[in-house]
């Protein structure tokens, strides 16, 4: 926490923490713990953050945005998608299990979205460190995309 502010994205935006040079942003999709989390590592980490809930519409993306979906079971996944992949993102990713296929899949099939964009949708996202907690999702998808940034495997392969 920072002196003077209820949180550290209150701090940012009062400019007592200072954004990363490189203009990185992140916008996390749909509210949730694992949101919560995320936006909270990421604004300490220097990257500009926001919510969308439950549309882009609001939400300010560019060349240096990573969109992180953080529930994979609302019904406006689809759209939220579709919404991100017609935007210049840098990024895009949905949490959820690599067990099964995702439901984005079908989601944006049916908004007619073509494979070739489906395909950039990132799933699953994060490093595979075991997490459990929405702190432990949120810290291992921001790893993920520092990673993907530096244009590192993450993981301890140097």
């Amino acid at each position: 926490m920072v002196a003077g502010f209820d949180s550290i994205g209150c701090a940012l935006a009062h400019g007592a923490v200072e954004p990363a040079a490189d203009g990185r942003a992140l916008v996390a999709v749909f509210d949730s713990p694992v949101a919560t989390h995320l936006m909270h590592f990421a604004a300490t980490l220097g990257y500009r953050v926001s919510l969308a809930e439950p549309d882009l519409s609001a939400a300010t993306i560019d060349e240096q945005t990573d969109v992180v979906v953080c529930d994979h079971d609302r019904p406006e996944l689809g759209a939220a998608l579709r919404d991100a992949l017609a935007s210049p993102a840098r990024w895009i990713g949905v949490m959820g299990s690599p067990r099964h296929t995702g439901p984005h899949v079908a989601a944006l099939r049916e908004l007619g979205v073509p494979e070739e964009q489906i395909a950039r949708v990132h799933r699953p996202i994060g490093l595979n460190i075991g997490s459990k907690t929405p702190a432990e999702i949120a810290l291992a998808t921001l790893a993920g995309l520092i990673a993907d940034r530096n244009d590192r495997p993450g993981g301890f392969t140097f």
